[in-house]
């Protein structure tokens, strides 16, 4: 421990927070998703919903579980000149998740809370005050991802549960071109990657430990309007690799 804790100390200090520019200011949107396993089956059903007022917009990302689980966040973000995060709340509950939870987030205080449910049933708050950078990205990668082309920042901030809150950087690269297709129509999308960096004794200790969190990737279609294609990673702590995708409306014959 001695060790690892002098290591620590020499770590490399945070990368600086670089806010992403506005290249295309969002407006409304109402999208439809389905959350998926990695064999393909349907978890959940959900929805995209943005409204833009002035330069703020109010993002929500919501999912409805097969099994009662809910997953509902909702960013609300400016976006004028660069995207910030002004505020962020997120739930997640029901059999899907270990560990129901409430998190909210207020970027200008720096004031964090989270309700959250143990093992053993019983219920905790944690409301702690933090340095949130100006590059936080809670309720907002996939936006800020429409934006970066093929020059993405270095990394990103973002506050995660564990089930207490804990900022971590998200180092981001491109891993390249990839085809698809809409139709008879051949496209390519821009595979990103996004990481997971801890930081400090637990950043060093994780991987020994098999606590390192997995990867996750999202594919933008780009051009004069860049999409959202799908994007594959884990939702929460020790959790599975789900995949989000598009889906279009089915209709009655």
């Amino acid at each position: 421990m001695a060790l690892l804790v002098s290591a620590a100390l020499l770590w490399p200090a945070s990368l600086p927070a670089e806010q992403v520019p506005v290249r295309y200011t969002e407006g409304l949107v109402h999208g439809f998703l389905a959350l998926r396993n990695m064999a393909g089956t349907t978890l959940a059903d959900g929805e995209l919903l943005e409204v833009a007022r002035g330069d703020r917009v109010t993002s929500r990302l919501v999912f409805h579980f097969k099994d009662g689980s809910l997953r509902d966040e909702t960013a609300v973000f400016s976006q004028r000149g660069r995207f910030q995060l002004i505020s962020d709340h997120l739930v997640q509950k029901g059999p899907s998740f270990p560990e129901p939870l409430e998190m909210t987030i207020d970027r200008a205080s720096g004031r964090v809370v989270v309700r959250y449910t143990e093992k053993d049933g019983e219920q905790k708050v944690a409301d702690e005050r933090m340095e949130l950078p100006a590059d936080l990205a809670n309720g907002m990668i996939l936006t800020l991802l429409k934006n970066v082309g093929n020059a993405p920042p270095a990394s990103l901030s973002m506050v995660v549960t564990t089930p207490k809150p804990r900022l971590v950087k998200l180092p981001l690269s491109v891993a390249g071109a990839e085809p698809f297709s809409t139709g008879g129509t051949a496209r390519k999308a821009t595979h990103y990657v996004v990481k997971v960096e801890i930081g400090g004794v637990a950043g060093l200790v994780a991987p020994i430990v098999g606590k390192q969190p997995p990867d996750s990737h999202v594919w933008v279609l780009g051009g004069e309007a860049p999409a959202f294609v799908k994007s594959e990673g884990p939702m929460f702590q020790d959790g599975p690799i789900w995949r989000i995708e598009l889906v279009s409306p089915a209709w009655k014959k």
